[in-house]
């Protein structure tokens, strides 16, 4: 280690006998002068490191005959990290699993980005499982597509001539959206919808039935079903663009300027 003696207290420096305009520099002048301060001027290795280690400074774990007090994560950091990259590609490589408790903003590239591309071009979103009843089979659907944001609900009803519907509907879909499907049950029934809103739907008479309701949501603005465009980025309406510089936070998904016309009107 060489000697420094024009340093202040509290420096210091290890490597070559210093020049003025270099080492010495970057510790004792500028605006950012510390007490504590510590300048080396070749690779460091802190704990123990394979044969890979290859960076200026270089963190490993208990990896030789070191004290089993200092085995476990290589670096722990607390407080906020800004990585400026000095590489066009990968100026952050990671060997492992990466695990984040918060939320994660940016753009994909590589096989992410090819597996997005895979996903988006498919023309049927595909759900697919191992066979629940036939050994070495498997069982494929795909999901239902509309031209609208729908909600459901079904079930039977016996013994009233009420359907009631989820209380959060009133809230969530559009009155003049319902339609309902009625399939009587054990004998033919002479079924007549009454009245109808986003609340209950009323039926004639004393049923036994199954029942299907659909209504279009109005907690987000109608979908455009078609529109000009190369691909999925170029939607009219930002909030529903990922790649829009909105954030998600301050996004409006029934932002007036893109109130699209209502694709589904049952009065």
């Amino acid at each position: 280690m060489a000697t420094v003696p024009e340093l202040s207290a509290g420096k210091v420096y290890i490597g070559p006998e210093p020049r003025q305009d270099r080492s010495v520099k970057t510790i004792e002048s500028g605006e950012k002068q510390f007490d504590g301060t510590l300048a080396v001027t070749g690779p460091a290795f802190i704990g123990g490191h394979s044969e890979t280690a290859s960076g200026v400074l270089n963190i490993g774990t208990n990896l030789g005959n070191f004290s089993p007090e200092i085995a476990g994560r290589a670096l722990d950091v607390e407080g906020d990290v800004n990585i400026v990259g000095q590489k066009a590609t990968n100026a952050v490589y990671i060997q492992g699993d990466l695990y984040v408790s918060g939320k994660i903003d940016g753009d994909n590239k590589g096989r992410l980005k090819s597996r997005f591309s895979t996903a988006d071009s498919l023309p049927a979103k595909p759900f697919d499982i191992g066979h629940p009843s036939k050994e070495g089979w498997r069982l494929r659907h795909v999901s239902l597509e509309g031209p609208e944001s729908a909600v459901f609900y079904r079930g039977r009803l016996t013994g009233s001539n009420t359907i009631e519907l989820p209380y959060y509907w009133k809230d969530l879909v559009h009155e003049d959206s319902i339609t309902v499907s009625i399939q009587p049950i054990g004998s033919t029934q002479k079924i007549i919808v009454m009245e109808f809103d986003n609340e209950k739907i009323i039926l004639s008479g004393n049923t036994d039935c199954f029942f299907h309701v659909y209504g279009e949501r109005k907690d987000v603005n109608p979908l455009l079903t078609e529109y000009e465009g190369k691909d999925r980025y170029d939607y009219p309406d930002p909030n529903f663009n990922e790649n829009s510089e909105l954030s998600v936070e301050g996004r409006n998904y029934t932002d007036p300027n893109y109130e699209f016309p209502r694709n589904t009107i049952t009065t």
